[in-house]
């Protein structure tokens, strides 16, 4: 399914392909002979969404171009099934497996591999030829790469990094506070901006 959204149309490569199922919405590009599979959302949240040639996003991932950070995907990338990535740069040749997060304003470099439930954190620079371990976490700039039960050095680097401030403008509330009612409110605020949406066309077989 082909949607714009705030006046803006995704541009596929005529010899891409997008399956029956997948969604492109909004400022979307897809470049050549790129593949998009069943079920998979790539939709231009108030910022651009950019992929390359010879890319394939499998089934049921998500991408997501932010007002505050864009989605660039470099050429001959994979993006397997169920993974998620937000406003962040990936550069050529880079394999990301099953389940991968990656978050708002991270890079990765050429080459590198991010494997099975594998997380690209807020802001982390992941050099080239880097590999994230299944279910590891790749964090901070220059990335250290932990084991998910490394919590405390995790949060660590995390924290500074301010999530709630760069994804969603807010500060980080004070212990015993929540700024969940603000967020949710101006989240859905912004979201409704889709209720004017048009779909354009469908998935197209080739």
């Amino acid at each position: 399914m082909l949607i714009e959204h705030d006046g803006k149309r995704p541009r596929i490569s005529r010899s891409a392909y997008v399956a029956s199922t997948a969604t492109i919405c909004g400022d979307v590009s897809i470049g050549e002979n790129t593949c998009v599979l069943f079920g998979a959302i790539i939709s231009a949240e108030g910022g651009p969404v950019e992929i390359g040639a010879s890319c394939i996003v499998m089934e049921n991932a998500v991408l997501r171009g932010t007002r505050r950070h864009h989605l660039k995907i470099g050429d001959h990338v994979l993006i397997g099934p169920r993974a998620s990535l937000s406003g962040c740069t990936v550069e050529e040749n880079v394999f990301l497996a099953t389940g991968a997060t990656v978050f708002n304003g991270a890079w990765i470099g050429a080459r590198a591999e991010v494997r099975v439930n594998g997380v690209v954190h807020l802001k982390t620079k992941l050099p080239p030829d880097s590999t994230v371990p299944i279910g590891w976490i790749a964090v901070g700039e220059p990335a250290r790469i932990l084991p998910p039960g490394a919590h405390e050095e995790i949060w660590a680097i995390q924290k500074p990094l301010n999530f709630p401030k760069t994804v969603f403008g807010l500060e980080r509330p004070a212990e015993g506070e929540t700024i969940m009612p603000e967020l949710t409110s101006r989240y859905a605020a912004f979201l409704s901006s889709h209720a004017a949406d048009r779909i354009i066309g469908g998935g197209e077989n080739k």
